[in-house]
């Protein structure tokens, strides 16, 4: 055993030095000095607390606890923003690298670095050192592609939105165009696709009048992909002091709270892009495009894209990309008809609004920082130590010409589709302190987000505020209406309110039309009749137990999909008119032998329809990859919260893995909190799992018991809080 240990240091020390010599001695000196300055504090949940002299220590630190805990997320973030994927991936993620590239590159990254401001840069260095100290210390780490970070890479992936800005330009549509493969037709991207999960979050805020305590509270809940933002803090000696969920490698806690105020983003459908209509000639064997009456020539750049090939070689794909003065090209209507879009171009304010908020210290000079308008992708719900509560839809907000529907690509030759500006911050769709006392937004529209009280729709252009209404959004205000105080339990419970609104009309359309096989001249008999009863007696309300809910959320699956098989494509629903649409859309017989069909499915897969919901839908953590797998056999978790698409307030989006006959949540809730902002933060939070993703970490799945339940564990914010409850106190590299 010595021997073999000894043998093991010496593997280890060849290690150590082969990746040293990627790094200079300076560096490395420079970073074991500014490590000297961080403490990190891990807690009995494993959640570090980051401590440093500057912004940019605390930073450095922040960013090395990360990679502690997933540098696999870490790193594939920035491959993906960078646009690098298909290094990884191979080619089938060559036209997702292409997307990047044409929003964005690295050399604008690093021209927008190099005039940063001097604050600026010193936080994008310590993320760059902080990264790339960990790298050093811990030579076994094998990066997939990323062997040296950059601090130019943030100004890449500014604002912490699960996808960002460009997530809404048709990767398929991309392709037809810079294969040449032309598609016939186009239609305005989707933020979510028909049959996708639906992803976004919760976001309440209660005024101090409706406050037990006299104090303003906050729910901060948002739906991604389970395990996309750990939970961290991060402080300095110069005023930093931010609580929350932090995207994976980026150095600002992108929904959380401070000592004096809190801030949650919703993902928003507030139009903060465009596409253009170019009309597109040839002249001398190049292509121009009208404006103004007049032809100017389309700007070409060259791209290569390198992707990994089967042998695990590197091959390149050369493109010539287009672009107009709106924007890139991303496709066309016709071969006359090209589309660009144009949208955000600004990440070094982006990045400045995303880190400048964090240090607010109450609604004045929130907004202050919103002037910036680098948030093109959320809206936001506030609450203050001084009682204000507040909602803005949106930020970054182009002014346009009213005259237009800018739902749809407009005249790219027509000056008067010019962007006239941005609106300023007061422009915008928003509240403050609402008479109502309360504010929610749930990726639905602004004018029902407190209630009575909500922005009237008649004072706003139509482009500020598409959004329709969604389920959540409906329970949302149903669940704050009805209670005229709030403490952070009720508030809780608020946020897990069990009503699935998505069946209210659902299901009693089925019941009419049961009715009506029924009393035809073949009427339904046997199992499907008490599946029937017991779906007419069901009180719409989620529970591990009802075995109402598994044959509801079955059937309106089956139904829904066949519903989409007659929906033209370029036809756009919401929940609500897409329910009313799968109602008159589908026949009696249809919705009855849609119910059959469920039982016939849930007997097959497991000798029985009268499964419970809790049975059938689970919570399993097995292997801490970024794509998880799942098992039947192994050790899992009931969970009684459901699909937002039902309207669950508190959201679990699961399915059918190869293999699987149960379903395993991968999407929804992910970290939970409330906040109460008294002379001192109480706060409670719960994250989907665990802070750490390592199965052998005993903070892999140790508060998946928490979560599944719909249980919070209190915040440690204070240091005093912290060192009670320490588990391991270092520095990083020690």
């Amino acid at each position: 055993m010595t021997r073999f240990l000894f043998l093991l240091f010496l593997v280890c020390q060849a290690g150590q030095a082969a990746r040293a010599q990627a790094f200079s001695p300076a560096e490395i000196a420079r970073w074991q000095q500014q490590a000297k300055q961080v403490t990190i504090v891990r807690d009995n949940w494993g959640v570090p607390h980051v401590y440093g002299k500057t912004d940019a220590d605390a930073v450095f630190g922040l960013l090395y606890a990360q990679c502690e805990d997933d540098f696999a997320r870490v790193e594939d973030n920035y491959i993906t923003a960078i646009g690098r994927l298909a290094e990884v991936e191979g080619e089938a993620a060559i036209y997702h690298d292409l997307r990047a590239r044409l929003f964005m590159d690295s050399t604008q990254a690093l021209r927008t670095y190099q005039r940063s401001p001097a604050w600026m840069k010193l936080l994008l260095n310590a993320f760059a050192d902080g990264t790339n100290f960990y790298l050093y210390s811990h030579p076994t780490v094998q990066p997939k592609l990323l062997r040296r970070f950059q601090p130019w890479m943030p100004l890449m992936f500014s604002e912490g939105s699960i996808g960002g800005n460009i997530s809404v330009v048709s990767v398929e549509k991309l392709k037809s165009f810079y294969s040449q493969k032309k598609s016939s037709s186009w239609q305005r991207p989707d933020f979510e696709k028909q049959d996708r999960e639906p992803v976004g979050s919760n976001g309440f805020a209660i005024a101090p009048a409706k406050s037990a305590s006299g104090h303003a509270l906050l729910l901060i809940n948002p739906h991604t992909s389970f395990y996309f933002r750990p939970e961290v803090q991060v402080t300095s000696e110069a005023g930093l002091n931010a609580y929350g969920a932090v995207t994976w490698g980026q150095f600002f806690v992108y929904q959380g709270f401070n000592q004096h105020c809190g801030w949650m983003h919703t993902s928003s459908y507030a139009d903060s892009m465009d596409e253009y209509l170019e009309t597109i000639e040839k002249k001398d064997g190049k292509f121009v495009y009208r404006y103004a009456g007049k032809q100017r020539p389309v700007l070409t750049a060259p791209v290569t894209i390198a992707y990994r090939q089967a042998d695990g070689s590197i091959g390149r794909k050369e493109f010539t990309t287009y672009r107009t003065h709106h924007g890139p090209v991303v496709g066309q209507q016709s071969d006359a008809k090209w589309v660009t879009v144009r949208m955000m171009d600004t990440p070094l304010e982006a990045l400045e609004q995303s880190y400048l908020r964090t240090k607010a210290t109450d609604y004045a000079s929130f907004r202050e920082v919103m002037k910036l308008n680098g948030n093109a992708s959320n809206n936001t719900v506030f609450a203050d130590s001084k009682g204000t509560i507040a909602y803005w839809h949106g930020n970054f907000m182009p002014r346009r010409d009213p005259q237009f529907d800018w739902s749809l690509p407009v005249d790219g030759s027509n000056p008067k589709t010019e962007w006239q500006g941005l609106h300023k911050v007061e422009e915008l769709v928003q509240t403050m302190n609402p008479t109502s006392g309360w504010l929610q937004n749930c990726n639905s529209t602004p004018f029902t987000v407190a209630g009575p009280s909500s922005p009237a729709k008649s004072k706003y252009p139509a482009y500020m505020a598409p959004d329709a209404e969604n389920y959540r959004g409906i329970n949302a205000v149903r669940v704050l209406s009805r209670k005229t105080s709030f403490t952070l339990d009720t508030l809780i419970a608020a946020a897990k309110d069990p009503y699935l609104a998505g069946f209210e009309e659902l299901l009693p359309a089925l019941a009419k039309d049961f009715q009506l096989v029924t009393d035809g001249a073949n009427p339904p008999e046997g199992e499907v009749v008490e599946a029937m009863k017991l779906l007419r007696g069901w009180n719409r309300r989620y529970d591990k137990a009802s075995v109402a809910q598994t044959l509801a959320i079955y059937w309106g699956e089956r139904i829904q999909r066949l519903a989409r098989t007659r929906t033209a494509p370029e036809q756009r629903f919401d929940q609500i008119s897409f329910t009313a649409f799968t109602i008159a859309n589908t026949t009696a017989p249809e919705k009855v032998t849609a119910l059959q069909e469920t039982l016939d499915e849930l007997t097959r897969d497991f000798g029985t329809w009268q499964m419970p919901w809790g049975e059938v839908n689970r919570f399993q953590r097995l292997t801490g990859n970024i794509q998880e797998t799942y098992d039947d056999k192994k050790p899992s978790l009931p969970v009684a919260f459901a699909s937002s698409a039902w309207g669950s307030l508190a959201a679990f989006g699961s399915k059918t893995y190869p293999g699987t006959k149960k379903r395993y949540g991968n999407i929804g809730n992910s970290f939970i909190a409330v906040v109460e902002f008294g002379p001192r933060i109480k706060a409670r939070s719960v994250l989907a799992g665990g802070n750490n993703s390592q199965p052998s970490s005993p903070h892999f799945t140790d508060q998946a018991g928490l979560y599944a339940e719909e249980n919070f564990k209190d915040v440690l914010f204070y240091p005093e809080d912290v060192k009670k409850h320490a588990e391991r106190t270092y520095s990083p590299g020690k």
